[in-house]
């Protein structure tokens, strides 16, 4: 056993999702599709937004631009090392690696929980005070509110990692889930981890609970400035894809780390539901939902077809240029040769 902090294991054991070789062969599959089309769909919007100047000049398009690229990097976290596991006989995770894991977690979903809470208020100003809208929501704010939330991730994941690493791990080795997350590794901790629980969980658990409080009333308060059933009505549809995307992100974080750090049957499937669903979802949330959207990818798409055309078109006629031009030299060597022929003839 170490003493003091000092760390005695050196790798983790993870419990992945399956242990019969034949499940772990069919959720490789299905989950390399997810991660296939989690990757498709966030970097159509992430080229849709940056390529419309009219939806890149909009501050609600700017922000979901930036969800996209956090869903992608949240996704990345884990999805690669869980489909290397599918297909490996031992689930095996060093100390480092594991932290750093746990770090960079924390760090995106936390900014996560913070960006959706500034497209919340940014929805709020656009329908409750829409004459002061491109004052308030500026490409200025904007960036400063983007900033502010992978800032705030980033504290928040320090907090919990500098806590995890502190502990001694001395003992067992088998983290009870597919990932390294800050619940199922300090449990294999030495020591006694009441209070270091507590810490976590009112830090993890205040974060994501009292951003949800935040988006809920923000919601509300649309709708109780609103009186007309159709201004009510329009609001529902421009908030709705915003609200799902909220619920199937919170939900899941809530249940994770707003209760204490005991183990429940459900809590893997919890875990691949905002680790993996969730960012492969949220693109498909927000094009069906979203006209404005949807026009602009097939713009982005035609563009593209169309330069490609253009591309072939003109590598044709310099292909048949230059062809030309071989043949028309390939024809005056010839004539010349014939010429010298004749005349030494």
């Amino acid at each position: 056993m170490g003493q003091g902090n000092q760390t005695v294991v050196k790798e983790f054991v993870l419990a992945g999702l399956s242990q019969t070789p034949v499940g772990q062969e069919g959720l490789f599959v299905l989950f390399f599709f997810f991660y296939i089309f989690t990757w498709v769909g966030n970097v159509l919007i992430m080229v849709t937004v940056a390529s419309e100047a009219r939806l890149h000049s909009s501050p609600m398009y700017f922000l979901l631009g930036n969800l996209s690229f956090l869903d992608l990097c949240y996704s990345s976290v884990t999805t690669p090392k869980l489909l290397v596991d599918f297909l490996a006989e031992e689930k095996l995770i060093s100390y480092g690696q594991c932290i750093v894991q746990l770090f960079f977690l924390h760090v995106i979903g936390a900014a996560e929980m913070f960006l959706l809470t500034v497209m919340a208020y940014d929805r709020y100003v656009a329908i409750c005070r829409p004459l002061h809208y491109t004052t308030i929501m500026n490409r200025g704010i904007c960036c400063v509110l983007v900033i502010a939330s992978w800032m705030g991730g980033f504290v928040h994941s320090t907090v919990q990692t500098v806590l995890t690493v502190r502990l001694p791990f001395c003992g067992p080795n088998q983290v009870d889930n597919f990932f390294c997350d800050v619940p199922p590794v300090i449990k294999l901790a030495c020591t006694d981890t009441f209070v270091i629980e507590l810490l976590m969980v009112s830090n993890s658990g205040l974060i994501s609970t009292s951003c949800f409080i935040v988006l809920i009333s923000s919601y509300a308060a649309i709708l109780l400035k609103i009186r007309s059933k159709e201004g009510r009505s329009k609001a529902l549809s421009t908030c709705g894809s915003h609200l799902m995307v909220v619920t199937l992100f919170f939900g899941p974080c809530i249940f994770i780390y707003a209760r204490p750090f005991s183990t429940f049957s459900v809590d893997k499937l919890v875990s691949v539901s905002y680790n993996v669903i969730t960012p492969m979802l949220n693109p498909l949330i927000y094009t069906l939902r979203n006209k404005e959207v949807k026009s602009a990818m097939r713009k982005v798409w035609m563009n593209l077809v169309v330069g490609q055309e253009e591309c072939k078109r003109k590598h044709t006629t310099i292909r048949e240029k230059a062809e030309g031009e071989i043949f028309v030299q390939s024809n005056t060597y010839l004539l010349s040769y014939i010429n010298l022929l004749i005349y030494i003839s």
